[in-house]
């Protein structure tokens, strides 16, 4: 008998990321998204998420601070991995505590460069424009007690040609995001006892 192995996804927007990844594990006898959390009551993650039903929260940012009532439903639903997809907040030590090596982030470009507390979204890949890069892309990681500075589980690149905009380099990292993301996730998560 196969062991399930839950997620919970922590996401503070749109979720689009979220989506793929509720969508990837939808009929998975052994990998399954059994919540999704976000610190914005507002965050369209949590219309899409209750749309797949699959059970979703919000707290607020108090709640997130102490993390007492997150790990207690976290907990309740046996959560084995925490997945992070645009979720803006940084993460407790309780949580960190909780969770040893088993909370995975993807950022939008190739760490250790373009990481870093306030980096997200359009502004990283702004930056990366800036700088005349002549790649960017995606790294998965684990999270530690440092933005973006947890140990790197895989990185995808892809070409930034002289010219593009930011929004043509993040419409090719979210390619990358979408195809890679759910598959690193499920491998991550078989690799646990």
């Amino acid at each position: 008998m196969i062991m399930e192995k839950n997620i919970a996804i922590f996401a503070s927007g749109s979720g689009t990321n979220a989506e793929n990844i509720i969508r990837y594990f939808e009929g998975n006898d052994s990998v399954r998204v059994k919540l999704v959390l976000s610190n914005r009551k507002d965050a369209h993650v949590l219309e899409r998420a209750h749309r797949l039903g699959v059970p979703c929260r919000a707290f607020p940012k108090s709640d997130w601070e102490i993390a007492e009532s997150i790990l207690d439903l976290l907990r309740e639903h046996q959560i084995d991995l925490i997945v992070l997809a645009g979720f803006l907040l940084r993460i407790p030590d309780a949580l960190l505590h909780a969770y040893p090596n088993k909370i995975i982030n993807i950022h939008p470009a190739l760490l250790p460069k373009f990481g870093g507390k306030g980096m997200y979204g359009d502004r990283v890949h702004e930056a990366v424009v800036m700088a005349g890069e002549s790649e960017s892309g995606i790294t998965i990681h684990y999270i530690d007690e440092h933005y973006d500075e947890g140990s790197i589980i895989f990185q995808a690149k892809c070409s930034v040609l002289p010219g593009d905009t930011p929004a043509e380099v993040a419409k090719k990292v979210h390619a990358l995001e979408y195809e890679w993301f759910p598959r690193i996730i499920e491998q991550t998560v078989n690799t646990f006892l």
